[in-house]
């Protein structure tokens, strides 16, 4: 398999309604001082992801893809779906999340895209 030189990545932000009110309301809401819906926020998933991506040589942000008010317990969103046919179509190979949680809570079927869907897209999209 050709190497591949340059990564096109999809910024991936997902924050459910869900999220955001159970960290309203929990009692453990502060971490280090900085309140949980404001440290898993859209605009702090943005900045983290686009600090990590300017240190990366090998990286160019091709979009970026917001799911603000979505479930992650299921992979049925407007902006996952586009970022999916981003990919199938070539124009992404590499997908940048804060951590997996914001990818999906089903951690099984992400584990699904990350060991068996992306390789084979990514394969089949080589040149």
């Amino acid at each position: 398999m050709k190497e591949q030189s340059k990564f096109f990545a999809a910024m991936y932000l997902r924050l459910s309604r869900d999220d955001n009110v159970k960290a309203e309301h929990d009692g453990n809401a502060m971490i280090n001082g900085v309140s949980k819906a404001e440290s898993n926020s859209i605009g702090s998933q943005r900045e983290l992801i686009r600090s990590f991506l300017n240190e990366q040589e090998d990286m160019e942000l091709y979009d970026i893809y917001v799911d603000d008010g979505f479930s992650g317990s299921n992979f049925d969103r407007p902006e996952f779906n586009r970022m999916m046919k981003d990919i199938e179509a070539g124009r992404v190979n590499c997908v940048v999340v804060k951590d997996l949680s914001r990818f999906g809570r089903d951690y099984i079927e992400a584990g699904r895209y990350l060991e068996k869907i992306f390789p084979v897209l990514v394969c089949v999209s080589l040149p």
